[in-house]
């Protein structure tokens, strides 16, 4: 099937065009920034090369349900392939990655002619000519059937609009998949009720999804079916898999609406959800609604200047970084917050979000949303300390519930940096108990708590011969975890007994580093390191990378790193042979090339895997030794190479926003290298100017007037007309508003931030 990825987006190149072009104000076409959202970034994917592995989200900034439209059957976790032809039907969704896969999922299909429920049976051939998938919007010609769909989304409701050709026996159905499944058509009323319970772990076994959908046209038959049976005339099924068959007399263009909504919590729940959000409402005011709430939440970061592929690459990573983590709360008749528990099956006061790796996000997605969406991220604490309450531990990867997936113990990045930035209003003595407890040993699944704590408390690290895999990983992040609870422990003024043993185990680090190779490995129960070592081996002693990628995962103490590696000219030799020695690799932990293998070793960049998360501040690292105008030049290159708004769009797994994250903060110049502290280090900004509006009500204009292709150098950073010699900048400075320029020209500024003075923070720099 040929790629033409560009067709479908000309119009939008050209409307920007236009608008360029115009000077009369009635000559400039509404162009927004959710217009420029391309929701296909990143769906040309596959088990075994991700360039995303997305899929397209119609939904609301951080929605409880998404939609999207399904080719492949209800369990691949591949929901929306680019280069499938066929659609099964509009799903519901709450999947945040292939890999994890998806639960609570039903979808609807319409169709003509003899009646077909099975997913293959009823799929109908589409074009991407004939589909439009905007944030809040989708629309698709159903070919084989000659109908358009169309759906609308709110938080936890959505409108589809099915627009029939003449037929006698048109329909609509509703599939409630398998694993467990309830319809009941309701004809009187125009309704079907029932719930789903399908999933992939990580819930209780009180587990529902309940949904209602109200239909605007008399059904001129109804039918069921359980299994591979249909049962013709009845109103109920119940069964592993059941759905339901809607029969309509249809004429020409006739138009039929489905109104939906679910809960979780109970089916009155989800008729008030129903009610609250979409009752009444026709399919464009629903749309209007949403793009309006985008809009809201996009418009806080305003470009100026770029290309228009660049503007639209920005917003699509933008979009995708205000999906995850999704609510899991709802609002109950007394207009009380609510949810139902997927770690204890029980429907509690309060906040929860769900559908979110740490091990991912930790890095810039959470500092992004505690940068710009505060009182976000002070529901997400709350949800957070209301999950260590229900369950006993903090969570890891959850999916709804935990999920025994990667490592580490990265929740408490989140809240360390949460509360060290200034925001309030959850309970922190909870969490930081949860905290605490994280570190004495392992919760439900080996990706709660601490695997290995037990080594690693008592030796400072995870030994390679425990029988405990990727030890040198859970090493690396156990100890830059530590620092983060000696930072939080510092700032809620608890025991100096208790500050200084977390401080130490931060530089257990140090314990996994091997002098002689200057770099990271693995090392016995006895202290010697493992042998045979290779630094190009994948997994094993590392997390889905290997010692190239690790080293650097010293994200507290970057100077302590320089001086084991023998100082900066050689750690900076070091950080330059990433991209320069060839792209070898050694599978033999995995027995196969997992695609982030493979998709490092075609990017022409040398063995730097910017497509897993364990490197991507890498590139942040030239400014803690002195050669700034590196990370200046492969922070561009980065964004100019890996990124774009198509389909292929990234260059490996998208990861619930992170990856997104990382170009968003890299376009407006300054990255988190290390959440806990108040810095954000300087790369070069993508854009002449950037506006960032905070919740606070301060602005901040980033300007970069010389900036091009070729002035990808920094000459100089001024803030508020005062020049800043450091390569970072704080929190508080960029929150106070004002004015960020950047001076940029052709040729690296080789005097500029070579001071130990102007390099970020590092515990063995402590200011």
């Amino acid at each position: 099937m040929k790629k033409n990825y560009a067709f479908n987006y000309l119009i939008f190149t050209v409307l920007i065009l236009i608008n360029g072009c115009c000077r009369e104000k009635d000559c400039q076409p509404d162009i927004q920034p959710a217009d420029l959202v391309n929701p296909l970034m990143g769906t040309d994917s596959e088990f075994s090369l991700s360039a995303g592995n997305t899929y397209p989200a119609i939904a609301l900034p951080w929605g409880m349900n998404f939609w999207t439209p399904q080719t492949r059957g209800m369990n691949n976790g591949w929901i929306y392939a680019y280069d499938d032809y066929k659609i099964q039907g509009i799903k519901q969704t709450h999947q945040p990655s292939p890999w994890i896969n998806d639960y609570a999922s039903f979808s609807l299909m319409a169709y003509t002619g003899s009646i077909k429920f099975r997913g293959e049976d009823r799929a109908s051939w589409f074009s991407h000519m004939s589909e439009i998938a905007k944030p809040y919007y989708y629309s698709v010609y159903l070919a084989d059937y000659d109908i358009t769909a169309e759906i609308s989304p709110t938080d936890r409701s959505a409108i589809l609009r099915f627009t029939f050709p003449h037929n006698d026996s048109s329909y609509i159905i509703i599939d409630a998949f398998d694993m467990g499944s309830m319809v009941k058509i309701i004809p009187e009323e125009r309704k079907v009720i029932g719930y789903c319970r399908n999933n992939h772990g990580g819930v209780p076994s009180n587990f529902h999804n309940y949904f209602v959908a109200v239909f605007d046209s008399d059904f001129s038959s109804s039918h069921t079916w359980n299994g591979n049976t249909l049962n013709i005339n009845t109103s109920d099924a119940e069964g592993d898999h059941v759905g339901a068959v809607l029969g309509f007399k249809t004429s020409r263009d006739e138009k039929i609406n489905v109104r939906i909504s679910s809960s979780f919590i109970s089916p009155e729940q989800a008729a008030l959800n129903l009610s609250r959000e979409i009752a009444g409402k026709d399919l464009e005011t629903v749309s209007e609604e949403a793009r309006k709430t985008w809009n809201d939440k996009l418009n806080r970061i305003k470009i100026e200047g770029g290309t228009p592929d660049q503007q639209r690459t920005f917003y699509s990573c933008l979009y995708r970084t205000l999906l995850f983590p999704r609510k899991f709360y709802e609002i109950n008749q007394q207009n009380e917050i609510v949810h139902y528990s997927p770690y204890n099956g029980e429907v509690l006061p309060g906040y929860m979000f769900t559908d979110n790796g740490f091990w991912d996000t930790f890095r810039s997605l959470f500092p992004f949303l505690t940068l710009m969406y505060p009182e976000l991220n002070s529901q997400i604490m709350e949800g957070l300390a209301n999950t260590y309450r229900e369950s006993g531990w903090l969570p890891e990867w959850a999916s709804p519930g935990h999920r025994d997936c990667m490592i580490g113990s990265n929740s408490v990045s989140l809240i360390a940096d949460s509360w060290l930035k200034g925001i309030r209003g959850y309970d922190i003595q909870t969490l930081y108990e949860a905290v605490l407890k994280n570190t004495e040993g392992v919760g439900p699944v080996r990706s709660v708590g601490r695997y290995g704590a037990e080594y690693y408390n008592d030796l400072g690290y995870v030994p390679y011969d425990a029988s405990i895999n990727e030890n040198v990983a859970r090493t690396l992040e156990y100890a830059y975890a530590d620092f983060c609870i000696s930072r939080l422990a510092e700032e809620l003024d608890r025991p100096q007994e208790e500050i200084s043993k977390f401080r130490q185990r931060a530089m257990n680090y140090k314990n996994v580093f091997d002098p002689g190779r200057k770099l990271m490995r693995g090392r016995n129960i006895d202290g010697s390191f493992q042998s045979p070592f290779s630094p190009y081996k994948w997994g094993d002693a590392f997390t889905e990378g290997n010692s190239w990628h690790y080293t650097w995962s010293v994200f507290q103490d970057i100077s302590g790193l320089i001086d084991l590696m023998g100082g900066s000219d050689y750690f900076v030799a070091k950080l330059d042979s990433v991209f320069e020695v060839p792209p070898v690799f050694d599978y033999s932990y995995y027995g196969i090339v997992i695609h982030e293998i493979r998709e490092m070793q075609i990017m022409d960049m040398g063995n730097y895997a910017h497509g897993n998360q364990p490197v991507q501040h890498m590139i942040y690292l030239y400014n803690y030794a002195g050669q700034p105008w590196k990370t200046q030049y492969h922070a561009r290159n980065v964004m100019n190479k890996l990124y774009n708004y198509l389909p292929d769009g990234y260059c490996g797994d998208e990861d619930n926003g992170q990856t997104s994250a990382w170009y968003v903060f890299s376009a407006m110049g300054f990255y988190p290298v290390t959440p806990g502290t108040d810095e954000y280090v300087f790369g070069s900004p993508m854009f002449k100017k950037v506006t960032i509006q905070f919740e606070n009500g301060k602005n901040l204009v980033v300007e970069a007037p010389e900036n091009s292709p070729e002035n990808i150098y920094v000459g100089d950073i001024r803030l508020n007309g005062r020049p800043l010699r450091e390569n970072y900048i704080r929190h508080d400075q960029l929150q106070g508003g004002g004015k960020l320029l950047f001076v940029m020209q052709d040729e690296p500024d080789r005097q500029r931030g070579i001071e130990k003075e102007s390099f970020p923070f590092s515990m063995s720099l402590a200011r």
